[in-house]
């Protein structure tokens, strides 16, 4: 064996793999473990219960891909393919990414997986559990309506992993998490992974964890080192024009562009190919037949910007992408974190955009107090930094100072003022709507 390979072997090995899953790990091009994998593979193999504190984009789905497989494959089946490890997951892009690598990692076990989700007929996904399963991967609606037809049977499942618990919580599937939990065996493994830990998630895993192993690779709330981060202060009109001009600069090669509704990247999507760009949309209001187009296209190049919102841009894994760009300012500032995670993966480098309009400076300050940093002012490209400083066509002009009245800098070419807080909605008077931001 090549000196080159010997590494790879004996690293994973010494997380107490078999050699099964260290040539699995040779298959799927892994050379070195992860920290979240370093940290957590030896406590799941163990069987214990862990919550992970861990980004997306840190090689989690491995550190319990992993150890479940070995774990599945020492204790052999007595039945006939029952469903032994549950994973449950907020988004159908992601519960397909978690099922892909399931299948990497135990190809030639005799080991059965599959992923069921909502969005397509249910027809192929039964015959699947008909036939019978070894692992099962879920997003929580499609699962619970199975339960409901009397189709899937938990009363066998040694390990239940709850995969970004923290997005379950914003996408409001916590119930339908808890109704799937009073299905499983009391005596079982429970694994929950989550990017941030509000205080919901720290109550939940206190609920369903028993003495848990804590593992947490990078601190919540945190960005990591290899992103760098910048804000372009601009007016809402002249979002589009800057990206465009972004775009055409060649520093760019694939990008994912979040917005805050569907619709809004519906609108984004349109101008940029009708600015001769190749991109596409990805959310909710969209089929999974149009989702998978637009995500196998943007992992071999044909497609160069995907814009998405919060929700359908959940397990977009994709290692080489260059730059994230907050197209609108999230409102959750945890979402942000979220959101640039999407790039600078396993410790490659990565570059986040935010473009942040006078009505947002408010959510900007608050994901700067979340993240404890200054995220540092760029400078608008040529004509847009002259339109910055001039003045709308829906200004006053200037008036005479009264006595007593309110002032007020700028920064970045527009006012702090009240006209900030024009026009805002705040998630406070009167909850968030979910298929909004699908």
């Amino acid at each position: 064996m090549s000196s080159l390979l010997e590494p790879t072997l004996s690293a994973f090995a010494n997380l107490g793999l078999s050699q099964t899953l260290c040539d699995a790990t040779l298959r799927a091009g892994y050379t070195e473990p992860t920290p979240i994998q370093r940290e957590a593979i030896p406590h799941v193999a163990k069987g214990c219960d862990v919550l992970g504190c861990a980004q997306t984009g840190t090689g989690k789905t491995a550190a319990f891909a992993l150890p479940i497989i070995q774990n599945l494959l020492a204790i052999p089946d007595r039945k006939t393919h029952v469903i032994r490890a549950l994973i449950l997951a907020p988004t159908r892009e992601l519960a397909a990414q978690i099922a892909e690598s399931f299948g990497t990692f135990a190809e030639g076990t005799g080991l059965r997986h599959a992923v069921i989700f909502g969005g397509v007929g249910k027809g192929p996904q039964l015959q699947l559990l008909r036939l019978g399963l070894d692992i099962l991967v879920a997003t929580p609606g499609r699962l619970m309506d199975l339960m409901q037809d009397g189709v899937v049977d938990l009363r066998h499942v040694q390990t239940f992993v709850l995969d970004e618990a923290d997005r379950m919580l914003d996408m409001g599937f916590i119930r339908d998490v808890r109704r799937v939990i009073t299905k499983l065996p009391s005596k079982r493994q429970t694994l929950m992974f989550s990017a941030t830990m509000p205080r919901e998630i720290e109550e939940l895993a206190n609920n369903i964890l028993v003495s848990p192993v804590r593992v947490a690779v990078d601190p919540p709330s945190s960005a990591g080192k290899p992103i760098t981060q910048s804000v372009y202060f601009v007016e809402q009109p002249n979002k589009l024009p800057l990206l465009a001009t972004l775009l055409q600069g060649g520093e760019i090669d694939r990008v994912l562009v979040f917005t805050r509704t569907k619709h809004g990247a519906n609108r984004v999507t349109e101008g940029l190919q009708r600015a001769g760009f190749n991109a596409a949309a990805i959310h909710g209001n969209k089929s999974q037949n149009a989702r998978e187009r637009a995500l196998a296209g943007f992992k071999n190049g044909d497609i160069r910007v995907v814009v998405a919102t919060d929700i359908a841009a959940r397990g977009i894994d994709i290692q080489e992408l260059s730059h994230v760009i907050n197209y609108d300012v999230p409102e959750d500032p945890e979402s942000y974190v979220h959101r640039i995670g999407r790039t600078g993966r396993a410790g490659r480098s990565g570059i986040a955009l935010s473009f942040c309009s006078p009505h947002e400076r408010p959510d900007l300050q608050q994901i700067e107090r979340l993240m404890r940093l200054r995220i540092a002012a760029a400078e608008l490209p040529g004509t847009l930094a002259v339109l910055a400083h001039a003045p709308r066509a829906d200004q006053r002009p200037p008036q005479p100072r009264q006595s007593g009245g309110g002032g007020g800098g700028s920064y970045g070419g527009y006012g702090r003022g009240g006209s900030a807080n024009r026009g805002r909605s705040r998630r406070g008077s009167g909850g968030r709507s979910r298929d909004a931001r699908a």
